[in-house]
């Protein structure tokens, strides 16, 4: 039991780090000697100490046969800083408890055999699950290439986002609007479709809660909407991106124009619908090493990514209002039997406000 609480500890520090260490996963370290914490650190910054040199210097006492706990296994290659198993081992540490190892092929495995290879004992799985959960954008960006992709919607207790007008009108409670905002926080970007963009004239930022503004991804195939909407007149961070396929010669005027402004142009050829490739789009992102996305909106977006199966879990807010006539959540799914729907499973779910909010895994 001891281990499993020192590793709850680990999780909890680490996620200081969110909005923070991306690309690199959330990591805590605490160090035990005789049943008391000796040292404890995170990794706070992208390019900063990892946890466990931040918990290794944060302590005063001789660290020789003390215990290591950390929620991922420490690293064994030369990266933006040296290798954290080569202090461990320099520390002479008698035992280091990790929560799970690191799917990074350049870590995988190497941090525990190197350690154990310095005759320190090893022990690994504790809470892995709960290990597993804390990192999930990082382990798909390392293991598949693309960055983790949930669905963010604020719906009517009928399933509705708007109403059938499309009139700009919040659905959702003052507390979940604040949480969204810190939700954002939490992910490299935030997307939105060009409909969503024109009728809200959103910001998508944090504004409301302490920390970083996401990356804006606008999807505007066409290259329509007007250059004086708030994202890209208040691009101040230049964190917008603009998505197009169409780079005709009547648009270089506008491109320059949103150029000027320090929008970040994305050219992404069309799939078979004529609309915007979003895999080839999700590929592009991770080479700017965006590792997670949250997708705001709105029907048409939502669609195209559970049609082409790009979505990994789903968070809604749902508001105790009936609307009736209005634009559904979701729209044509080419699906004309309930045995072919796609079938969701409830993660979790919290009131807030007057709401509920549940989190489904797709």
């Amino acid at each position: 039991m001891a281990d499993e609480s020192y590793i709850q500890l680990t999780l909890e520090i680490a996620k200081r780090g969110i909005g923070k260490v991306s690309p690199n996963p959330l990591v805590g370290c605490v160090i035990t000697k005789n049943d008391k914490i000796i040292g404890a650190g995170f990794h706070t910054k992208y390019g900063d100490d990892h946890a466990e040199i931040s918990a290794i210097n944060s302590s005063r006492e001789n660290l020789e046969g003390s215990t290591f706990y950390v929620n991922l296994e420490p690293c064994s290659h030369y990266g933006q800083t040296p290798p954290c198993v080569d202090r461990i081992i320099q520390e002479k540490i008698k035992r280091v408890v990790i929560g799970t190892l690191d799917v990074n092929p350049l870590v995988s495995g190497k941090g525990v055999k190197k350690l154990k290879d310095a005759g320190i004992e090893v022990k690994v799985g504790v809470l892995e699950k709960e290990c597993e959960e804390l990192n999930k954008f990082f382990f798909k960006f390392i293991n598949k290439k693309l960055p983790y992709v949930t669905l963010k919607a604020a719906i009517t207790l009928d399933g509705k986002i708007a109403d059938i007008n499309s009139h700009p009108e919040w659905i959702s409670s003052p507390e979940s609007r604040r949480y969204v905002h810190s939700l954002r926080n939490k992910y490299d970007a935030v997307l939105i479709g060009a409909n969503t963009a024109m009728i809200d004239d959103p910001q998508l930022t944090v504004r409301h809660v302490e920390g970083r503004n996401p990356w804006r991804i606008i999807l505007d195939s066409k290259l329509e909407l007007p250059t004086d909407l708030k994202i890209f007149q208040k691009n101040n961070d230049k964190r917008t991106i603009l998505v197009i396929s169409d780079t005709g010669s009547k648009k270089k005027r506008k491109i320059a124009k949103l150029e000027k402004l320090g929008v970040k142009i994305l050219i992404i050829k069309k799939g078979h619908n004529q609309e915007i490739h979003l895999k080839s789009l999700l590929s592009k992102l991770v080479k700017l090493n965006i590792t997670s996305v949250l997708v705001e909106g709105g029907s048409k977006i939502f669609t195209s990514f559970i049609k082409q199966k790009l979505v990994d879990d789903m968070i809604v807010f749902i508001s105790p209002k009936l609307l009736g006539d209005g634009i559904p959540v979701v729209g044509s799914l080419g699906i004309e039997s309930i045995k072919k729907t796609f079938n969701l499973k409830l993660k979790g779910f919290e009131t807030m406000g007057s709401d509920i909010v549940a989190e489904y895994i797709l």
